[in-house]
């Protein structure tokens, strides 16, 4: 049921504070676990979003205060993406795999690495990221749009949120530039340090070209292929 407004606050938070948090698992670090019954996530209000959809609650508390300091600023945020299991990515990367069937394995696969991610490698599995009012980085470049983003950049840190996927100008590696996808790096980054102390190449399996993984480098380039403003966030 949809709790609205200064009541939703209460309610999430209360509830948040009364549930003993469950230890990080593989399972979980790999999006492979139901998002919709587990006790760190919530459906996210549809005042919020373009549709139904789920953030760690942390995650959301967070993005609902940016969201209302944002509109006292004229400004219009809308989630269109939230979290996504390993099934849910692996069909986004199953149905490019086939748009792209006329190209070699390899060239497949980093056509649809420039940005969509492998399942299991996914950052949207932890619940921590979001994509905002646009997937097109045009969208960003004029009008309302350039307005929402400018006021992102000067402001969505200050909310605990960093667009990682910048542009490669500094030598990030990993996904083209994507003005809409925000991280929520308090999380994020203990997600993050966790991936690399327990996730191997071994375990990124399960779906069409699966084996490119470790040639592709997708730990290295793409799971860590993050924006240095977020690297240095992360060490402070």
């Amino acid at each position: 049921m949809k709790i609205k407004g200064f009541l939703f606050i209460i309610f999430i938070t209360c509830y948040s504070n009364g549930q003993s948090k469950p230890e990080l698992t593989k399972d979980f670090i790999l999006g492979k676990f139901d998002y919709q019954m587990h006790q760190l996530f919530v459906e996210v209000n549809s005042i919020h979003a373009s549709k139904s959809l789920f953030l760690n609650k942390e995650v959301y508390l967070a993005f609902v205060n940016m969201y209302n300091q944002a509109a006292a600023d004229g400004i219009s945020l809308k989630i269109i993406s939230g979290t996504r299991s390993f099934d849910e990515q692996k069909y986004i990367w199953e149905r490019k795999w086939k748009k792209y069937e006329h190209l070699t394995p390899i060239k497949r696969a980093k056509k649809i690495l420039e940005y969509s991610s492998m399942p299991s490698s996914s950052r949207h599995h932890w619940g921590t990221d979001l994509d905002l009012n646009s997937l097109r980085n045009s969208y960003f470049e004029s009008g309302q749009g350039k307005k929402e983003y400018d006021w992102l950049s000067e402001n969505a840190n200050k909310f605990g949120f960093y667009q990682v996927y910048t542009n490669k100008k500094n030598g990030r590696t990993g996904y083209h530039l994507e003005r809409w996808h925000w991280s929520y790096l308090p999380l994020a980054s203990k997600y993050l340090n966790f991936y690399n102390k327990n996730i191997s190449y071994s375990d990124i399996k399960g779906f069409s070209g699966f084996e490119l993984a470790e040639e592709l480098k997708i730990i290295t380039n793409f799971v860590n292929g993050i924006s240095n403003q977020s690297k240095e966030a992360i060490q402070n």
